[in-house]
């Protein structure tokens, strides 16, 4: 993938569960102006999808940008139930509990998937889907409408493990296992598709050090980041992580702007919907060509595998600062 370039902003719509780490995607993206945020959509995941919502409406409430709709989506996986926020993750109001204004509107009258389905309608070939949460908006998307992959520029996703452990299982990533039918529905789309997961973000780590210089920028995005993530680094800590944070979702923002500091492979990937301990596992095919067995016919996902993370955090604190 070519680097979004200021001259062109390349049009982008977010899909998210905020969740601390999505507001830093968020606030990311929107100091980028290599990028044009079109829309968020939300969907439950760190937290029940109306909380969610509120907190998007927040987010860029705090940011300036009332401009910038926001429709609510699906509160629950395709095939199984909601197994509950990420409380201890989060917070209780997915925002690490701290207390923020109510949001200033009301989401979008159309629901999340009409919404990518409009939004990507007028625009062929322009938008690409930066889903950072469970996949289930966009796979109702496609269910809805089985032609809308070959009208995308593409999907950068945040989610999945293809060679390394799971975070929560140890088969399988977050945001994959909360809905893993809808993630091997959307990873076999017939279009380009990148995959941000635990093989780079969490190797790429923002330092408590480097988290305490937030507070010092002064705007309001960065004081709003400065109150969030203490709590998410306390859980990274507790939980045997690094003095600081994992940098999840704000991968997917790093490749779009930066995508020469990553290292890819290209493989098919699958994802295991049975019932037992692989559920959600991402499986790649390292084999060039199968034609038949689960792999057969779908596309190759482009697989972060490798990650120069000092330039992609340092990358993300520079934006974070703009006025």
């Amino acid at each position: 993938m070519a680097p979004a370039s200021e001259g062109a902003p390349r049009r982008i719509l977010i899909d998210t569960d905020p969740g601390v780490d999505d507001a830093m995607a968020i606030f990311y993206a929107l100091a980028s102006r290599e990028l044009e945020v079109v829309g968020l959509t939300t969907v439950f995941g760190n937290a029940h999808v109306e909380v969610c919502t509120a907190n998007a409406i927040r987010i860029l409430d705090i940011a300036g940008r009332p401009d910038i709709p926001v429709a609510q989506g699906a509160a629950r996986p395709l095939a199984m139930p909601y197994r509950g926020p990420a409380d201890f993750v989060h917070g209780a109001n997915g925002l690490a509990d701290v207390t923020l204004p109510p949001p200033s509107r009301a989401p979008h009258p159309l629901d999340a998937a009409h919404f990518i389905i409009e939004q990507v309608d007028a625009a062929p070939g322009e938008i690409t889907l930066v889903p950072v949460g469970p996949l289930t908006n966009i796979a109702l998307a496609f269910l809805l409408r089985p032609d809308l992959p070959s009208k995308l520029a593409g999907i950068v996703l945040m989610g999945g493990n293809a060679f390394v452990p799971g975070n929560a299982s140890p088969a399988a990533e977050a945001n994959i296992l909360n809905d893993p039918e809808a993630a091997d529905l959307v990873l076999g789309a017939d279009c380009p598709i990148t995959m941000c997961g635990l093989d780079v973000t969490e190797a790429t780590v923002m330092s408590s050090a480097q988290i305490a210089t937030i507070s010092e920028m002064g705007n309001p995005r960065a004081r709003l980041a400065a109150q969030i993530l203490p709590f998410y680094r306390d859980f990274h800590v507790a939980h045997g992580g690094p003095d600081g944070i994992h940098v999840h979702d704000s991968t997917c923002i790093s490749y779009l702007l930066a995508p020469q500091h990553y290292g890819v492979r290209h493989h098919p990937v699958r994802v295991d919907t049975g019932w037992s301990v692989g559920r959600g596992k991402t499986w790649p095919t390292t084999r060039h060509a199968l034609s038949e067995g689960p792999w057969a016919g779908r596309r190759a996902v482009t697989i972060l595998t490798e990650v120069d993370a000092p330039a992609v955090v340092a990358l993300e604190l520079t934006r974070l600062s703009r006025p």
